[in-house]
């Protein structure tokens, strides 16, 4: 098996997310790349990001795409459910991507390749030394049993937690000054969409790449 590589959460910054690819140094055909959820929302590219994610998945098979909770906001805007609460999150951005592609504001804002890709989002993944989620994991609950909200939305109870959940958790969600390593998790949300760094670590190395 080769080297597994994680991004963190991207927010429509398409422009980071080309300047990170460019820099790692993953091989395709080996390694397997993981992305940490909320792929959308607050910055000004999301669509594109979208149609990124989309193409590179056709081109390579190593790739695993988690759900983000900004995700899980879409989805219940689309279905029109606390729509207030997705354009207050930075949903606006999202929605302002696709209308300057053509796309109209209701049930035909989001085409349906980029429906596909949503509804096939994984809550987690999981190898024989990581545990791979958007925000992080409850103590005591076995990952299977771990509730949606908590993989989707958990925060300060997971970061202080010093518990062994068996295998070390790399998760995102959270933005961070710097990737958080500690022997238990490693955080690798650094802020890009407020102005800091898109941020990738490389495993088990634990090499770190940021745009």
């Amino acid at each position: 098996m080769g080297n597994i590589f994680a991004i963190g959460d991207i927010h429509g910054c398409m422009d980071k997310l080309n300047t990170l690819m460019d820099k790692i140094d993953i091989d395709f055909e080996m390694d397997t790349l993981v992305f940490l959820g909320d792929y959308i929302d607050r910055g000004p590219s999301s669509f594109e990001v979208i149609s990124f994610l989309i193409t590179l998945k056709e081109k390579y098979e190593n790739i695993i795409f988690l759900k983000g909770n900004h995700e899980e906001m879409l989805e219940n805007y689309i279905a029109g459910i606390d729509r207030f609460t997705y354009l207050s999150n930075g949903g606006r951005q999202t929605i302002d991507s696709y209308m300057r592609r053509g796309y109209i504001s209701g049930k035909e804002l989001i085409p349906e390749d980029h429906i596909d890709f949503f509804k096939r989002l994984d809550l987690f993944y999981q190898t024989d030394n990581y545990i791979f989620v958007h925000a992080g994991l409850r103590e005591k609950i076995v990952l299977q049993d771990q509730l949606q909200d908590d993989l989707l939305w958990i925060r300060q109870k997971f970061i202080k937690s010093n518990y062994d959940f068996g295998k070390r958790v790399i998760f995102g969600h959270t933005p961070l000054a710097k990737p958080l390593v500690q022997p238990n998790k490693i955080g690798i949300d650094t802020g890009a969409v407020y102005g800091n760094k898109l941020t990738c670590v490389k495993l088990p190395d634990v090499v770190f790449y940021g745009a």
